[in-house]
């Protein structure tokens, strides 16, 4: 485990689109908070813009769906670091890095409250089972960091801005050169008990991505 850690804590200093991202979430602070939606607009314009070198990346878009009337919208964009194979005891698997801006609603039509959150998460994905003989069928697993808009949301008060983004969830590859995927995934948000208030929260996430 603290091989996989390093390895992970080494992969921020060397991918040079995530030292990027970091510095703009880290100077975009104040802005961020004061402002997520459009702030976090502009961040993704511009991570995607300056990333049109990288070797493998992808866009995607979710559907969320959270406790009761808790529902909302991700827009994503991942870089590929590559097959990871350092680490004996996980075997082969491939990493990428997720840049997500999320819009959430709860309640009901033309009352709801809004949040908006964004987020950067390291994702290890391994292939478990072929599909047709052909279309990679994978387990997906990350925890990673987010900055959420408004603490008092969906009648939970969270405690804090800064929450730990966890998933777990299964992937499917497909297309004739595998450039498109869809999954499901359970994500789950908390502070990991840095604050007294951390009741979390839940959703069930569908997902489409598209490879360029």
């Amino acid at each position: 485990m603290l091989q996989l850690v390093n390895y992970i804590r080494s992969a921020y200093i060397v991918i040079p689109p995530v030292k990027r991202i970091i510095v703009s979430i880290l100077s975009c602070y104040h802005t961020i908070k004061k402002n997520v939606f459009s702030a976090a607009i502009a961040m993704f314009l511009a991570i995607i813009n300056f990333s049109a070198d990288a070797a493998d990346q992808s866009i995607a878009i979710d559907y969320l769906h959270g406790e009761g009337d808790l529902s909302g919208i991700r827009l994503a964009y991942r870089h590929y670091h590559g097959q990871i194979t350092q680490i004996q005891w996980l075997g082969e698997f491939d990493l990428y890095w997720e840049l997500s801006v999320n819009f959430w609603e709860f309640g009901a039509d033309n009352q709801h409250d809004t949040n908006y959150a964004l987020a950067l998460s390291p994702v290890m994905s391994k292939q478990f089972a072929t599909i047709a003989d052909k279309y990679p069928l994978k387990w997906e697993f990350g925890i990673g960091v987010s900055l959420i808009n408004d603490t008092i949301f969906a009648g939970k008060d969270i405690g804090s801005h800064y929450q730990f983004e966890d998933r777990l969830g299964r992937v499917l590859e497909f297309d004739d050169n595998l450039k498109q995927s869809v999954a499901i995934r359970y994500m789950h948000y908390s502070n990991g008990g840095l604050n007294d208030k951390n009741p979390g929260m839940d959703f069930l996430n569908l997902s489409y991505a598209m490879h360029f």
